[in-house]
């Protein structure tokens, strides 16, 4: 059955709204990063992750694309086309269609894209409306490990330790093979230090974790220089 008019002119005007995206500079950022604690970003299949972590943007985003042509109703290949624009810097565009995931997608497209809002709050330093997206993004579906390590990490951040160990233990007993740990995106290579250190010292791997709690002291983020600091004083 042809997709109705409307459809049709929604996936136009995203498609509008990519070509904007990729076709000027990056967002203006602040100059420093005294107020975010990234966490991570979360798409809807380990394929599309590996093509983001490994940087190929643009074989990523024609696929979505594709996908998004084939059936304007995909609004997990929008959350991903989203969090494509993330890594360019067009976070403006980004937050757009999230925004239109979680008013128009499922319940699997809705938790994603909070997370993903959740991020781009977090690392623009709105910790409070970062938490309250996590925590509903969790509460979608809480056996889904992944807004469990974004709380983690956002916990951890905040100092607020006890509350990062009972999400990061959480999410490790729903991901024991690590498969949804290895699919999340990092749009800072802070967060892929961040978690690795606080799943290395979960499992009470400290010769690992420290060199790692070391690098994020000497980092960018004030906030997660801080909690470094904190773990590496524990023995």
């Amino acid at each position: 059955m042809p997709k109705p008019p409307k459809t049709h002119a929604k996936l136009a005007a995203l498609a509008a709204l990519s070509l904007a995206a990729c076709g000027v500079g990056a967002d203006p950022r602040p100059s420093d990063w005294a107020d975010g604690t990234p966490v991570v970003a979360f798409v809807s299949s380990p394929a599309t992750a590996a093509k983001l972590q490994t940087g190929d943007l643009a074989a990523a985003r024609t696929a979505l694309e594709a996908d998004l042509s084939g059936d304007p109703d995909r609004l997990d290949a929008l959350n991903d086309l989203a969090v494509s624009y993330c890594l360019d810097g067009h976070l403006d565009a980004a937050r757009r269609l999230f925004d239109t995931a979680v008013a128009e997608g499922d319940a699997r497209v809705q938790q994603a894209a909070l997370v993903n809002l959740g991020e781009l709050f977090a690392l623009e330093g709105y910790l409070t409306a970062a938490a309250a997206h996590l925590e509903t993004a969790r509460s979608i579906d809480p056996s889904r490990p992944g807004p469990h390590y974004a709380l983690a990490l956002l916990a951890d951040g905040r100092g607020d330790f006890e509350g990062a160990s009972a999400a990061l233990r959480e999410a490790l007993r729903l991901d024991p093979d690590g498969v949804v740990r290895d699919s999340l995106v990092t749009l800072q290579p802070e967060e892929a230090q961040h978690l690795s250190a606080l799943v290395a010292l979960t499992l009470g791997d400290r010769a690992r974790a420290e060199p790692l709690l070391r690098a994020l002291a000497q980092g960018r983020f004030p906030t997660l220089a801080v909690a470094a600091e904190r773990h590496l004083a524990e023995r």
